[in-house]
């Protein structure tokens, strides 16, 4: 019986070894460095987002504000490193509007500007709340 088995073991084993690297190949929807290309698009349109939002953060205006609400910039920068998908994305769109509208050191805060900052705050304060 052991060598039936034997004999019919070996022929499968044999096929077997012979076709993995054919059917390795063949395994991949998406190549491997497709892959790679989109993780790391990805990382840095995320290292993009907080780089902004730490400009915002970063800006007199925005802290004159802050203080002005008793709001801790610490805490909030602290906490962008946290940030993940819709959180990050949002917080990111109000900063790079927050430094669009400043960019060129405007001193005056006109009243949308003002409003976007308490928004970018209240978001990060609130997902480090949530958190």
């Amino acid at each position: 019986m052991r060598t039936i088995r034997q004999l019919l073991v070996f022929p499968l084993v044999l096929v077997t070894a012979m076709a993995a690297p054919a059917f390795a190949d063949a395994q991949h929807l998406v190549p491997p460095g497709q892959l790679t290309a989109t993780v790391t698009d990805r990382v840095a349109a995320q290292d993009a987002s907080r780089a902004a939002i730490r400009e915002a953060l970063a800006r007199p205006e925005v802290r004159a504000v802050a203080a002005s609400m008793h709001l801790d910039l610490s805490r909030a920068a602290a906490a962008i490193e946290t940030l993940a998908g819709a959180d990050l994305e949002q917080a990111a769109n109000a900063a790079r509007s927050v430094n669009e509208q400043l960019v060129g050191g405007a001193s005056s805060v006109v009243l949308s500007t003002t409003t976007i900052i308490i928004i970018l705050l209240v978001v990060i304060l609130l997902i480090v709340a949530i958190k």
